[in-house]
C-alpha cells in the first residue's frame, strides 16, 4: 500500500520551477501594504513560502528557497523603483534577499516532516525572531532603510496600533510571522494541529492582554495646522513656479486662526540666505496667516559646502534660526553609496548626480505659539527610532516633509503616508505628513486618521484640528525591546545547537582501526 502524499510534498522538483515558485511566494505580502492595503492578508501571505521551505529536500535547498523568496519580497515592495533604477533594482533585491536564506533553513529545521509539539512551539518563537533579525539588518540606512517592514502593513488596524505603542512596529512583525507559522502548520500537518492551535490561542491571549493594559494617550489640547500641497510643477524655472504656487495657496489661509503652516519637501529650491527676497516673502505670509511657516530648503548652503535638505522655520520677522538638516539620506536617490565603485548607476537610472550632505543631530523646534515640533524629512519617517527620540526630547507634534513626485502613479505615495500612522501610535504623538504632490495625511496620537488624505491629484491646502497628547508610551520608554528579545532567543538557539552538536561528536562511536601488521601477517610490535 502506497503512503499517501502529504501536502505540500509535491512541490516542483525542478530547481528552476521551484525557484520561480519561491520568488512568487515571497512577493505575496506586498498586497497587504498600500495601495491594495489588504491588512488581513498579511496573516496568511507567508504561508506558501513557509510550506515551500519546509518541504525542501535538504537544508541547502531550504536556504535557497529563503533567498529567492526574499528576492521576490524585496522586489515587490520596491517595484516602484524599477522605472528609475532599472536592473539595479533587481540587483539590490537579490543582494538583500540573501538575508532570508538562514530563515528558510530554520523553517525546514523546525517544521520539516511531522514536527513535534516542542518543535512547533519553538518555531513560533524562533522563526519570528529570525524574521526580526532580517528586518533589523536591512533597516540600516545604507541598505535602503526599513521600507516594507511586515508589521507596517497593520497601520489602519486599531488593536495593532495599540500594540505598536507597546513594542513598536517590531512587535507587529513578530505577531504577523507567528500567526503565519501557526496557519502553515494547521494547513500542512494534521498531527501537529493541536500545538498550532495552542500557539494561536497563546498569541491571541498575550496580544489581548497587551491591548487591554497598554496606556492610552491623554488628549489635553488641540492645535490648528495647515498643509500646503502645490502639486506637480514641471518645466523650465520649476523652482520659481512652485514657490509662486505655494505662496498663492498659503495666502488663502489668512484668517484661519492657525498655529503652524507646513510646506512639503524641497518646497524651496534656493538657500534663503542667498535669496533674501524669498525669505521676506515667506515672512510676509507668516504675518498674513498669523502662524510660523515650516518650509523645506533643498539647495547648496551659503555657510558651508554641499547640498542639504533642511527644514527651516520662518516667522513674521524671517527665519527664526531653527533648522534641521536631513540625517538619513535615500541611497541612490540622494547619494551614491561608494560612488567610486557604483557611480555607473547614474547611467542606467535617475540616481543622484551629486551627493547630498548629512545633518548631525535631530532638532525640536519651538513654534511661535509655544508648540514644540519634531521635523523629519522624506523616508526618515520609516525609521521608528527617529520619531521615538523626538518624543523623548519633548516634541508635541511630529512632522514629516516629503515628496514622492517621481513615483506619482505607483503605490509609493500611499505606502509612505501610511507610515506616519505607525510613528504616531508608537510615540503617542500626533503626526503631520506634508508632501509636495501627495499623499499628505495627518494622524492623531493613537495613530487614528485625522481628516482626509490629500491625494496625488490635489493642488490645495487643508487645515487640520490636531489633538495633542502627553504621557510616555511603553515603546518610547523601553525602545526596541522585541528586537532585543529576538536576539536573546537566537543566542539561546545557537548555544543549544552548539551543545547538541558537541554531544553528538563526543558520543559518536569511534571507528575501529585494525592493528598494523608486518610483512609476515603478524601484529606489529612497537619498540622492536
Amino acid at each position: 500500500m502506497k503512503r499517501p502524499v502529504r501536502w505540500p510534498d509535491h512541490w516542483p522538483a525542478s530547481p528552476w520551477r521551484r525557484g520561480i515558485v519561491a520568488v512568487s511566494a515571497g512577493a505575496l505580502p506586498v498586497f497587504a501594504f498600500p495601495a491594495p492595503s489588504w491588512w488581513w492578508f498579511a496573516y496568511i501571505a507567508l504561508v506558501p513560502w513557509i510550506l515551500l521551505a519546509r518541504s525542501a529536500p535538504t537544508g541547502k535547498r531550504a536556504a535557497y528557497d529563503g533567498w529567492l523568496g526574499g528576492l521576490g519580497f524585496m522586489l515587490a515592495v520596491h517595484h516602484w523603483l524599477l522605472p528609475n533604477l532599472h536592473v539595479f533594482t533587481v540587483v539590490i533585491a537579490a543582494l538583500l534577499g540573501a538575508l532570508w536564506a538562514p530563515w528558510g533553513w530554520l523553517v525546514r529545521r523546525f517544521l520539516a516532516g511531522v514536527p513535534s509539539a516542542g518543535h512547533v512551539a519553538a518555531a513560533l518563537v524562533v522563526l519570528p525572531s529570525a524574521w526580526l533579525m532580517v528586518e533589523l539588518v536591512r533597516s540600516w540606512q545604507g541598505l535602503g532603510g526599513p521600507w516594507g517592514l511586515l508589521g507596517s502593513s497593520q497601520w489602519e488596524v486599531e488593536p495593532a496600533l495599540r500594540l505598536a505603542s507597546v513594542g513598536g512596529v517590531w512587535l507587529l512583525s513578530f505577531l504577523v510571522v507567528a500567526v503565519n507559522i501557526a496557519v502553515a502548520v494547521l494547513v500542512a500537518v494534521r498531527e501537529s494541529r493541536i500545538p498550532a492551535v495552542a500557539g494561536l490561542v497563546a498569541t491571541a491571549a498575550a496580544t489581548s492582554a497587551a491591548w487591554m493594559w497598554s496606556p492610552r494617550p491623554d488628549v489635553d489640547g488641540r492645535v490648528r495646522i495647515a498643509v500646503v500641497q502645490p502639486g506637480i510643477v514641471d518645466g523650465t524655472g520649476s523652482g520659481d513656479k512652485r514657490f509662486a504656487r505655494e505662496e498663492a495657496l498659503t495666502r488663502t489661509l489668512a484668517g484661519k486662526d492657525l498655529d503652524l503652516v507646513v510646506w512639503g519637501e524641497s518646497s524651496v529650491g534656493f538657500d534663503l540666505a542667498d535669496r533674501p527676497d524669498l525669505a521676506r516673502r515667506i515672512a510676509a505670509l507668516s504675518r498674513l496667516t498669523g502662524a510660523d511657516i515650516l518650509v523645506n530648503v533643498d539647495a547648496h548652503r551659503s555657510d558651508r559646502p554641499g547640498i542639504y535638505k533642511s527644514s527651516v522655520l520662518v516667522g513674521p520677522q524671517g527665519p527664526t534660526g531653527a533648522r534641521y538638516d536631513k540625517m538619513r539620506l535615500v541611497p541612490f536617490g540622494e547619494y551614491i553609496p561608494a560612488r567610486s565603485l557604483l557611480g555607473w548607476a547614474t547611467s542606467v537610472g535617475k540616481a543622484a548626480g551629486e551627493d547630498r550632505r548629512r545633518g548631525t543631530e535631530q532638532v525640536v523646534m519651538n513654534v511661535g505659539h509655544g508648540l514644540r515640533i519634531g521635523p523629519m524629512v522624506c523616508f526618515e519617517t520609516a525609521f521608528p527610532d527617529m520619531s521615538r527620540h523626538l518624543a523623548q526630547d519633548g516634541a508635541e507634534v511630529l512632522l514629516a516633509q516629503s515628496s514622492t513626485s517621481t513615483f506619482q502613479h505607483s503605490w509609493a505615495p500611499e505606502q509612505h503616508a501610511s507610515l506616519a500612522a505607525l510613528r504616531a501610535a508608537e510615540t503617542g504623538r500626533p503626526m503631520v505628513h506634508a508632501t509636495l504632490t501627495g499623499v499628505s495625511a495627518v494622524y492623531g496620537p493613537s495613530g487614528e486618521r485625522i481628516g482626509s488624505w490629500l491625494g496625488t491629484d490635489a493642488s490645495t491646502t487643508m487645515v487640520y484640528e490636531v489633538p495633542l497628547a502627553h504621557g510616555v508610551t511603553p515603546y518610547v520608554r523601553f525602545g526596541d525591546w522585541p528586537v532585543h528579545a529576538a536576539l536573546l532567543v537566537l543566542a539561546a538557539l545557537c548555544a543549544t545547537e552548539g551543545a547538541r552538536a558537541f554531544r553528538l561528536r563526543r558520543n559518536a562511536p569511534r571507528p575501529h582501526v585494525p592493528p598494523a601488521r608486518t610483512a609476515h601477517e603478524s601484529p606489529a610490535r612497537p619498540g622492536r
